[in-house]
């Protein structure tokens, strides 16, 4: 391949790269229709995604709590029975698990309340005095890690029957319990068996935006290694920000797509995204290589007197910039589920780095430590990419 040819691949790829970089993180250009109410609904029912979610859970929370209401005033004729649909509501989580883990919170804190008034009931007579102390009480006993966010209803359950007056009336308390407990089975039922909520789509979206910003900053770094003066390293350190903020949102999809798929019953369906969490983990963690790769050209960059590491001559640059041009091709075609990545020219690359420094003499040895700070990471991408 001639160099003139060689180029203008490399420009080429170098635009691809630039304009995925634009449509990643371009604003969404929403019409004005879609900002109201009625045009947030309207989307809602048109495009699957966040607004369709929130419309779903929302309905299953309305339909959880009218259930245990009626459950409980028409069948278990449960006088005033308010703690039923606010635990059905609550219980609708993002997640069955976490569903199903606040069950057990929720019914947890809220018996150790009612059992705290009863006691206090009994034995203090005065309503302030048992008020102040079951409130102190089980505000201590809300802390413990196991109740997880129900905490606080420890007190406030054991407030609301002692300043009820019904402390002492356990037959009520007893009612207040069963009412809970109720109310949080059928939110836990509704979330579990009425469209479980999956996030699949979220590990697509994640997968996009991070193999472009991954992509667009090992060009950026190839063309700033293929200059004999680097000069302000500003634009590429702000993208490196840039990419380790979508590797966090990454890290962030796929903990809450594997936490939606435990328990749900739907966890073998598409929008599950299985088959996307391969490719974004991998993309995750070849993001400590690419951060170790622009730290060795800050390195090797730097004036600073008696320092040991030396900008590499240029022909051994040309090599490296074509290396990280060519993983820039590799990360994208890793975001692509199922889609062979090319790592030949990559392994002939690297190959070609080692050699020199293996055997070139006339580079002087700090030009070689600082060809090898490079070559490092460079090769720690590679392996990464290999073993995906």
């Amino acid at each position: 391949m001639t160099g003139r040819r060689a180029r203008a691949l490399r420009l080429t790829a170098g635009d691809d790269v630039k304009r995925g970089l634009a449509a990643a993180f371009a604003p969404v250009d929403t019409e004005r229709h879609d900002r109201t109410p009625v045009g947030w609904f309207a989307r809602a029912l048109r495009v699957p995604g966040r607004e369709r979610r929130i419309v779903v859970q929302a309905a299953k929370a309305t339909l959880a709590a009218t259930a245990a209401w009626l459950l409980a005033t028409l069948v278990l004729k449960l006088p005033q029975p308010f703690l039923a649909p606010y635990a059905a509501i609550f219980l609708v989580e993002a997640t069955v698990y976490r569903s199903v883990r606040g069950w057990v919170q929720q019914v947890g804190s809220v018996a150790t309340g009612v059992l705290l008034a009863a006691v206090a009931g009994q034995l203090i007579p005065g309503q302030a005095v048992a008020l102040a102390v079951v409130v102190f009480a089980g505000l201590l006993a809300g802390s413990w890690r196991r109740f997880g966010d129900a905490g606080v209803w420890v007190g406030v359950t054991g407030m609301l029957l002692v300043s009820y007056g019904t402390a002492r009336d356990l037959a009520l308390m007893g009612d207040r319990l069963l009412e809970t407990a109720l109310g949080a089975t059928i939110g836990v039922a509704v979330n579990t068996l009425i469209f479980p909520p999956l996030y699949g789509e979220r590990l697509a979206t994640a997968t996009d935006r991070l193999a472009t910003a991954l992509a667009g900053l090992l060009e950026s770094l190839s063309d700033l290694v293929r200059r004999d003066e680097p000069g302000d390293l500003d634009d590429l350190l702000s993208q490196a920000q840039d990419a380790r903020s979508q590797v966090q949102v990454a890290e962030e999809a796929v903990g809450l797509t594997r936490e939606g798929r435990v328990l749900n019953l739907r966890r073998g369906h598409p929008k599950a995204g299985t088959h996307r969490e391969r490719p974004l983990r991998t993309l995750i963690a070849l993001w400590p290589a690419v951060s170790q790769l622009i730290a060795a050209v800050r390195t090797t960059t730097a004036r600073a007197d008696r320092h040991p590491f030396e900008y590499p001559w240029p022909d051994a640059r040309d090599s490296l910039a074509d290396l990280a041009h060519r993983l820039a091709g590799a990360v994208q075609a890793v975001a692509v589920a199922g889609r062979p990545v090319d790592l030949e020219e990559c392994r002939a690359l690297l190959e070609k780095l080692e050699e020199r420094l293996v055997t070139a003499e006339g580079d002087g040895v700090p030009a070689r430590l600082g060809l090898g700070t490079l070559t490092l990471p460079a090769r720690l991408l590679v392996e990464k990419l290999e073993n995906r």
